[in-house]
């Protein structure tokens, strides 16, 4: 797992970093740290459920994260999980002590522990006390500086308590709130003021307080948030904003305000400057499909939100442009040869192109009586445009340089098409259908059919990237592959108990009794080799295709807040009359359980949804990794992981002070093998830029296992550096002495994909500043401007005067 993308928010609280450069932020089962020079990082580490409460640490090291009752320690320094515990009840809020404690509350009571590492013990959880004073669930805590805590409560009451035996306090109830408490704070180095829910703020969902400024930030459920400046509650500043505000947290020296909203929006703002640091928001609802740049630096996913594509950066995982010109789901994205169009269909009977240098929708292409479009391609030249329709089964051609319709409007299928693909290579258009065939359409021969594929049933078709092979998706969990040339069947393989189909809750049956399920989505490798498949279920699969065998499966999820995630239905959730599900289900009419139609993802009559697990898309990117769209958001998964320790074939003499040694004694070549079999990035670092890079003999010593790994690290490299001339000269030199060799690794491929991608990133990113030159320009003549009209001091004449007469 590397990344999750399009989704930045969910519920639970925020938190800032230690230093105020990054936020935490819980999405779904998963912890996501956004840091605002815009990157993002999704911790490798997942709960069974969704988050409801996160605590940092006064240091930044470990943070404690809860699920419903379940909780994990994790490093935020090795990002590894190292305690498990359960609370079993579902747990409110979490808060650490100035001096090493921190306090859970969950029901009505309040439970002190010790923080882990302060006592050497086997338990990471030593529980030190337990506080009762509450008749409700509690909702929030504050510490003070000087071991004393505050906890807020649904009985609209507060209880202080004092973390330590204090003779003049045990505890202190305080009363006359008229709702829920919702937000408690002391201010700095005083026990005389806390501030809650009052006035006439019957709405307010989330509040903050900053000691050092004395300043309450508080959110409401209309979109509108506060700023006051206390003891006087002065209204330093009021905005609105367009959603519910659902948690709110402020740095440490108080100058930005993150808001997470309860649509899936995270804001980071400036309050000073009235500025907004960070704005990043996912899909309103499930993504459906996404799409690779040739070089694979952007992604972009279209959603069933009803209008919007996004373009992500794959390098900073945050999203760059959002793209609303569209009314309906949409179906199907996918970008050009050139990188920068980005075209899209939808069921609002348009497919349309959007400029990623402008930043515009240029083109709009639609049919001539309206049509539902569900499939999509754009050929390899990029100049043509086809998508399917599934209400009145046809194929439409448009041409990208004039936007209109071709005059070949392709007919023969006898069902709503499913999938469209062009061939790599040659001038061929391939066609599934639910009429339980793949037709292949020849450009050349007028669009006649070429040939045309009878299947048992039928749901996604792709080509090879070498264009000679086609593989065939099937309802019945059957992956066929098929020979475009001679219309021959060359294998096939069977997934259908691969998938491993869960158990709904409303569900009568158990999950090996149900029809099994099917890939709704298949797509190649870069090199063919395999093939990555997903359906309705939380497994995605990679095949071998010459073994027809598989090699791996991904469980992309397991946040069991989902449906259809586990074999068995819970026993706590079964009564005599049966699931619960079906009983509240079917609680309303009396007549019985209300099933579900077939198709149906939602029904918006019920008072509960569940949502279902499933993979919607899958691609694999031009480098080292692959995404596939899910219910949980935008999954990237990645062969460049970012271990802490991962050596290769290591030795007792491959020490740090050896590397250094051979540095010292100037034998680059066996430094730079150490450095590489020993695999810490910052020493290989290290040795790279100490080597003179002007001795291409350095390059042509080295052996060939580490030449490609060597190429690897340059590109990463490149990717943050500012060294551009240094890492791009090894590069040349490695690719101008080993180049023959490399042709002959089918591995190599990523590798310069990503060395490309790196080495384009800075060219659009420098190509970008012609602008500044203008402000230079203009900098500079008014300084030469305000030197002509200074006056000359007395000094500056006699020295005038005495270099004329030199």
């Amino acid at each position: 797992f590397s990344n999750l993308l399009g989704a930045v928010y969910r519920q639970g609280n925020l938190n800032f970093s230690t230093d105020g450069n990054a936020v935490i932020s819980p999405v779904g089962n998963r912890i996501s740290v956004f840091n605002l020079k815009n990157t993002s990082e999704t911790l490798p580490v997942s709960t069974t459920k969704n988050i409801t409460c996160v605590g940092v640490s006064p240091d930044g090291r470990l943070a404690i994260v809860v699920d419903e009752g379940a909780a994990l320690l994790v490093s935020l320094i090795t990002r590894a999980v190292l305690h498990h515990f359960h609370f079993h009840k579902p747990v409110s809020s979490v808060r650490f002590s100035p001096d090493g404690k921190f306090v859970v509350t969950k029901e009505n009571v309040a439970l002190m522990y010790h923080a882990p590492g302060k006592r050497h013990e086997f338990n990471a959880f030593v529980l030190d006390k337990s506080y009762y004073g509450p008749y409700d669930e509690t909702t929030c805590i504050d510490w003070t500086d000087d071991s004393c805590f505050v906890v807020g409560s649904k009985d609209m009451s507060t209880w202080v308590f004092g973390a330590e035996r204090w003779a003049n306090l045990i505890y202190y109830s305080l009363g006359g709130h008229k709702d829920v408490v919702v937000g408690c704070f002391f201010e700095k180095d005083s026990l005389d003021h806390f501030f809650n829910k009052e006035g006439d703020f019957n709405n307010l969902t989330a509040a903050a307080f900053h000691k050092q400024t004395h300043i309450l930030v508080t959110g409401f459920a209309s979109g509108v948030f506060h700023l006051h400046e206390l003891p006087e509650f002065n209204l330093v500043h009021s905005l609105i904003s367009q959603q519910r505000i659902a948690s709110v947290a402020v740095n440490a020296s108080g100058d930005w305000i993150a808001f997470g909203c309860s649509m899936g929006q995270l804001l980071v703002w400036e309050w000073q400057s009235e500025s907004y640091v960070f704005k990043q928001q996912g899909h309103f609802n499930n993504m459906a499909a996404l799409a690779y740049s040739p070089d694979g630096q952007y992604i972009v996913t279209g959603g069933d939100d009803g209008k919007q594509v996004k373009a992500w950066n794959t390098s900073s995982g945050l999203c760059f442009v959002t793209f609303t010109e569209h009314t309906s789901s949409v179906t199907c994205v996918a970008f050009t040869a050139s990188g920068f169009v980005i075209v899209s269909a939808s069921l609002d009977g348009t497919v349309r192109a959007f400029d990623l240098h402008r930043y515009r929708n240029f083109r709009t292409f639609t049919s001539p009586r309206p049509a539902q479009f569900s499939s999509l391609a754009v050929d390899a030249s990029g100049e043509l445009v086809s998508a399917g329709a599934q209400d009145s089964f046809e194929i439409f051609l448009w041409s990208m340089q004039t936007g209109r319709l071709l005059e070949q409007v392709l007919g023969g299928h006898e069902g709503p098409v499913s999938c469209l693909c062009f061939s790599p290579v040659q001038s061929i258009l391939a066609s599934s259908s639910w009429d339980r065939t793949v037709r292949l359409w020849d450009m050349m021969d007028s669009w006649q059919v070429k040939e045309t594929l009878p299947l048992t049933s039928d749901l996604a078709v792709t080509y090879r990237p070498d264009g000679q092979e086609l593989a065939v998706a099937t309802l019945n969990g059957e992956i066929t592959f098929w020979n475009p040339n001679t219309a021959t069947q060359t294998g096939s393989i069977s997934g259908r108990h691969d998938l491993e189909v869960g158990r709904k809750d409303t569900d009568k049956v158990t999950a090996k009794q149900l029809a099994k399920g099917s890939f709704t989505s298949v797509c190649y490798s870069a090199d063919g080799a395999s093939v990555l498949a997903g359906g309705q279920s939380k497994f995605v699969c990679i095949y071998n295709v010459r073994e027809q065998m598989l090699m791996k499966k991904f469980e992309i999820s397991c946040n069991l807040s989902f449906d259809a995630m586990e074999e068995f239905l819970d026993r706590r959730k079964m009564t005599e009359f049966g699931s619960l599900a079906l009983v509240d289900e079917g609680a309303g009419d009396g007549d019985g359980v209300n099933i579900s139609l077939p198709g149906v993802r939602k029904d918006m009559s019920s008072r509960h949804f569940k949502p279902e697990i499933r993979v919607s898309s899958l691609r694999f990117s031009p480098t080292r990794s692959w995404a596939a769209t899910t219910t949980e958001g935008l999954l990237v998964y990645s062969l460049d992981g970012s271990m802490v320790f991962d050596p290769y074939d290591l030795d007792l003499d491959v020490t740090p002070a050896s590397i250094r040694k051979q540095l010292r004694l100037q034998k680059w070549t066996s430094a730079i093998v150490l450095a590489f079999r020993l695999n810490e990035k910052a020493l290989k670092q290290e040795v790279l830029e100490t080597v003179p890079h002007e001795q291409p003999v350095i390059c042509g010593s080295l052996p060939d296992i580490y030449v490609e790994k060597l190429l690897g690290f340059l590109a990463s490299c490149l990717e943050t550096s500012g060294h551009l001339q240094f890492y791009m000269t090894w590069a040349q030199n490695l690719l101008m002495l080993h180049g023959q060799k490399l042709k002959n690794s089918g591995s190599i491929l990523a590798t310069l994909q990503a060395l490309q991608k790196s080495i384009q990133r800075h060219s659009d990113n420098l190509s970008k500043c012609d602008f500044n030159m203008y402000s230079i320009r203009y900098a500079v003549a008014l300084s030469k401007q305000r030197g002509m009209k200074r006056p000359a001091a007395p000094e500056d004449e006699e020295d005038e005067g005495l270099s004329d007469e030199m």
